[in-house]
């Protein structure tokens, strides 16, 4: 728990107030009330003295969008994706990772830094989540105002997640051998920082013998999650407390992300010099051009990757049905999902659901009802605009695909909703549980 002291104490210092106020500019803003949740949204920051005058009245968090907008309090639920696009001005690229550990997110910050590098960037710019996580950017005007002739602003949030795309397949086998070497290839060290079991943290693989080996699966634990690349997804701004840990997310050097320490967070420690988190004064002009080029010829040569362990995700589900799929056939784990309100894996749960409804017949409409019903169950409800944002975009792409596997445990074993029956051990997703239970019911009938 934050006390009002320490907020004032903090909030009061001006050079603070005045980097806030320049991260929120021509940004969406939400601002957080500890435990009673967020305020309205849209909202901006003006002036240097809104922070303070917010936290008197219990404000611990200013939240800013990643897009930038011509006129945020215009911005409203249930705008079309070519409303945005025509408000939209830009959009910064905010690479979020987190993982249980900060040491590991230390090094998969360091190696997403370098694979910057690789590809000719040079506008970077890096801070301390507050937790456990770090946020890893580049300023929009650091990339090309066109792309296949569409206006880039326009792109979003397609060539974030392109990008990111790209940069976890760089990363993806220097960050195992890094993370290894960190704990001398002492498997058991891994499974205590992340709270996992083994079996959950490694994958069997051959080598250059043909043998079997164990190799670190580091997508079962520390991601850079596209998921959450979304229209008006918002992420902790620069000062700002995290209310969990009582830290400040402050700016680190690009390339002395190794040497940060939770020490130089503390409220009593934060110093403010020349670093600026998105500065762009800074920016050098199409830098990221060949970022741009070297995403996309990724993406059009691999297609859609996998996210995480799940072998179907990005892959088009052509299902045939007469009708939409009726509730009660529905596995254990969505129905709990769809009677139950979550504390906690809210954002990954409505990812599943949005992917299995519609894989199963039910119109774009039809799944923002349900859903809306659902989210109402919540303790704490996911915001309607980033919940129809997302429904909405799923839309926009114009095909249905898997949701993530049931063997992918960080979307079911890990929130709690996997409910196995006699069914379950015969499928791998949750639709052919569907699927199989109706086709058996019609056998069973003729």
């Amino acid at each position: 728990m934050i006390s009002l002291s320490m907020l004032l104490k903090h909030y009061k210092r001006k050079e603070i107030q005045e980097e806030i106020v320049r991260n929120a500019n021509g940004r969406e803003v939400a601002v957080k009330f500890g435990e009673k949740g967020f305020g309205k949204r849209p909202d901006v920051l003006q002036y240097p003295n809104d922070v303070l005058n917010l936290a008197k009245k219990g404000a611990t968090s200013f939240h800013v969008s990643e897009e930038h907008w011509g006129n945020v309090l215009q911005l409203s639920t249930g705008m079309k994706k070519s409303e945005q696009d025509e408000m939209r001005t830009g959009f910064d690229l905010v690479l979020d990772i987190d993982c249980h550990n900060l040491e590991y997110s230390k090094i998969a910050g360091d190696l997403v830094v370098k694979a910057l590098k690789h590809n000719g960037i040079n506008s970077l710019s890096c801070k301390f989540s507050g937790n456990k996580g770090l946020h890893i950017a580049v300023p929009f005007k650091a990339f090309p105002k066109l792309i296949n002739n569409i206006e880039t602003k326009k792109l979003f949030p397609e060539l974030p997640r392109r990008i990111t795309m790209y940069l976890k397949a760089m990363i993806k086998e220097p960050l195992s051998r890094a993370i290894l070497e960190y704990e001398n290839n002492d498997f058991s060290r891994i499974v205590e920082n992340v709270g996992k079991k083994a079996e959950e943290i490694m994958i069997k693989e051959k080598n250059e013998s043909g043998s079997m080996v164990n190799k670190l699966n580091t997508e079962s634990f520390l991601d850079i999650d596209t998921v959450l690349i979304s229209s008006r997804h918002l992420y902790r701004s620069v000062y700002s407390f995290n209310e969990k840990s009582g830290l400040i997310s402050v700016p680190v050097k690009h390339d002395e992300i190794l040497s940060f320490d939770k020490e130089m967070a503390k409220p009593e420690n934060v110093k403010l010099g020349e670093l600026k988190f998105l500065d762009e004064n800074r920016v050098i002009e199409e830098d990221a051009r060949r970022l741009v080029m070297q995403a996309y010829e990724f993406v059009e040569k691999e297609g859609e990757k996998p996210e995480g362990n799940n072998k179907n995700y990005g892959k088009p589900m052509e299902i045939k049905l007469d009708a939409p799929m009726p509730e009660k056939f529905f596995p254990p784990c969505i129905n709990f999902v769809l009677n139950n309100g979550l504390d906690d894996g809210k954002k990954r749960v409505l990812f599943i659901l949005v992917n299995f409804l519609t894989s199963l017949g039910w119109d774009h409409e039809k799944v923002e009802k349900r859903l809306g019903e659902w989210n109402k169950k919540n303790p704490e409800a996911i915001r309607e605009t980033y919940m129809v944002g997302q429904i909405r975009y799923h839309k926009y792409k114009k095909k249905n695909i898997l949701p993530p596997n049931c063997s992918n445990k960080d979307y079911y074993h890990d929130i709690g909703i996997c409910k196995p029956d006699n069914l379950c051990n015969k499928i791998k997703n949750p639709v052919n549980y569907s699927l199989r239970k109706v086709k058996f019911l019609k056998n069973k009938k003729n």
